[in-house]
């Protein structure tokens, strides 16, 4: 072949690349594509003061890598809320953090994802407000967790509210969570992630903790109803104990396939619920701890004492009830 041929390949290789590109974005776009309004992506804009499409409250600060939700302080909270309606049937959401502290053996308290009716309300529940309607994620990483558990942690679940109950911090949400999934996540050296899906009632989170670039499933529940027309948000608490919680990036990617614009309102009266939802257990008070061995040993020794010391004054009343018994 001459070389005008391969000049002329040359030439074409760019070209032809560049529209294959396009092709492939063209044929992901169809059936999803990212929508800027609900999403975070670095760097960011509006260095301290406003976050276009975003609002925050509490100890939050925004840098240009980094949003960092609260410092690795104690009893500090913060919380990061989209002011735009997902007015979405079908949706994904892709947030990118990262957790790190000076603690090694206690931390905590963890950062939740949310997608509410409220927005911009602080509270007791990782930062935002309890008894809330609708979805929360939550990625509780308190080392010296609350109560029994069959789970370490930090630990990733989910809760569905209607707004009638309450996220019980004693128990770490599991008596009324939907699932969960262990997560290891803290103080690594790359970036984590997690996905939320949610498309036709069915709910699934995956997580990419082991910097991999593949999703890995944490659980998938069905028949999961959530209203159009609530908020998205992220907040973070911390306590006694402390960590660092930086967001740094948020991907809202739109699902939706032939859903008419009827379906999307008519989905806005719905309250939140999920058909295979267990019902919230009663709150029980953990058993009260036993008696450790120490503890046992001096009860013991102390009633022998009583004991020895009651026989002690017993002998010794009857000789001198005897000895006197004698002079009569």
């Amino acid at each position: 072949m001459s070389n005008v041929f391969w000049e002329n390949l040359v030439k074409l290789l760019p070209i032809l690349l560049l529209s294959v590109l396009k092709n492939s974005e063209c044929s992901v776009s169809s059936n999803e594509y990212m929508k800027r309004e609900h999403s975070l992506i670095r760097p960011f804009q509006g260095v301290g003061v406003n976050l276009p499409y975003w609002d925050f409250l509490g100890h939050t600060m925004v840098t240009s890598n980094y949003i960092r939700l609260t410092p690795d302080l104690q009893s500090k909270s913060g919380a990061l809320w989209n002011y735009s309606p997902v007015m979405t049937r079908n949706w994904e959401l892709h947030v990118t953090f990262k957790v790190h502290g000076k603690g090694n053996e206690l931390y905590g308290d963890g950062f939740s994802i949310w997608y509410t009716k409220e927005r911009m309300q602080p509270g007791p529940v990782f930062g935002s407000k309890d008894y809330f309607s609708g979805l929360a994620v939550i990625l509780d990483t308190y080392s010296n967790h609350n109560g029994p558990h069959n789970h370490q942690h930090p630990y990733l679940s989910a809760m569905i509210n209607n707004g009638t109950w309450t996220y019980d911090h004693d128990r770490d949400g599991t008596h009324t969570q939907l699932a969960g999934c262990e997560v290891r996540f803290r103080n690594v050296d790359f970036d984590t992630h997690v996905s939320i899906r949610y498309e036709n009632d069915i709910l699934s989170v995956s997580t990419d903790m082991e910097n991999k670039g593949e999703w890995k499933n944490c659980f998938v529940v069905n028949d999961v109803e959530l209203p159009t027309g609530y908020f998205l948000g992220l907040s973070a608490t911390t306590g006694d104990l402390s960590d660092s919680h930086d967001i740094l990036g948020v991907k809202f990617y739109d699902l939706d396939i032939n859903v008419s614009p009827e379906e999307i309102a008519s989905r806005s009266s719905i309250l939140p619920r999920a058909k295979t939802y267990e019902p919230p257990r009663e709150h029980k008070d953990d058993p009260k701890p036993g008696m450790s061995n120490a503890k046992i040993f001096f009860i013991l020794l102390f009633g022998m004492l009583i004991t020895i010391a009651g026989a002690i004054f017993a002998i010794s009343y009857f000789k001198e009830k005897n000895s006197r018994k004698r002079f009569y």
